[in-house]
């Protein structure tokens, strides 16, 4: 089972301020759990965002197909 994280604590392993926290949460960015008038974000929702916005390094092999 997740542990599940408040606001505060997301914004914290993200290295973020609550309020970006909030706005994602807002703009439904991220996975959320209501717990009657609280809201929770999973840890591993928290990990999933993380790796949906990883942006790979490029390669030399990458570069030599853009410069064709």
């Amino acid at each position: 089972m997740d542990k599940l994280l408040n606001v505060e604590e997301a914004a914290e392993l993200l290295s973020t301020s609550p309020r970006f926290v909030r706005r994602l949460i807002a703009e439904r960015r991220i996975e959320f759990v209501k717990v009657g008038r609280h809201v929770r974000i999973r840890e591993s929702a928290l990990i999933a965002f993380v790796v949906a916005g990883t942006v790979m390094p490029m390669t030399a092999d990458t570069l030599k197909g853009r410069a064709a």
